[in-house]
C-alpha cells in the first residue's frame, strides 16, 4: 500500500511539474518538503523515471555466474568450493533463490496402458449418468 502512496505522489509530483508549477508551489500543494519535491524532479530529468534502480542494499556473497555453477552441487560443496564462510542460512537462501528446493517428487500412480483404457471406458460409460445414478445405492439385508 505505501509503494502504491510513494508512485502517486512521484507522479503528482511530476504532474506538477509538467505543468509548470514551481518546487516551492509544489511543495505547499502536496504538503511535502521541498527537497524532497527536487529530489523527484532531478531523478525524473535524468532518468525519466522515478522508480527505484536496481543495485540498493548490501551486495550478496555470491556472484550470479558462481551461484549458477553451485546450484548443481550440494550446500556442503557450496561452502567449501567458493572458499566462502558462509552460515547454513546464507547457502539455503542462495539455493531458493535460485530455485533448488529439498521437496521430494510426488509420487505417481502406476497405470498400465490396458488399466488406462478401462478406466477412460467406464467414464464414458457413466458420462451421461445423472446424479441420483452416481450415488451408491444403500445396502441391502439378504
Amino acid at each position: 500500500m505505501q509503494m502504491i502512496k510513494k508512485g502517486f505522489q512521484r507522479g503528482t509530483v511530476i504532474g506538477c511539474h509538467l505543468c509548470n508549477e514551481s518546487s516551492r508551489e509544489i511543495s505547499s500543494i502536496l504538503n511535502i518538503p521541498k527537497s524532497t519535491v527536487g529530489f523527484i524532479i532531478r531523478k525524473w530529468t535524468s532518468l525519466g523515471t522515478t522508480a527505484t534502480q536496481p543495485g540498493r542494499g548490501r551486495p550478496g556473497k555470491l556472484t550470479e555466474g558462481s551461484a549458477d555453477a553451485e546450484a548443481q552441487s550440494g550446500a556442503t560443496e557450496l561452502q567449501t568450493s567458493c572458499d566462502l564462510q558462509m552460515s547454513p542460512r546464507t547457502v539455503r537462501r542462495e539455493l531458493h533463490g535460485m530455485s533448488v528446493h529439498g521437496r521430494a517428487a510426488a509420487s505417481q500412480p502406476y497405470i498400465t496402458k490396458a488399466n488406462a483404457e478401462r478406466r477412460v471406458q467406464w467414464c464414458k460409460a457413466r458420462r451421461h449418468w445423472t446424479l441420483e445414478q452416481a450415488r451408491p445405492s444403500p445396502p441391502t439385508s439378504v
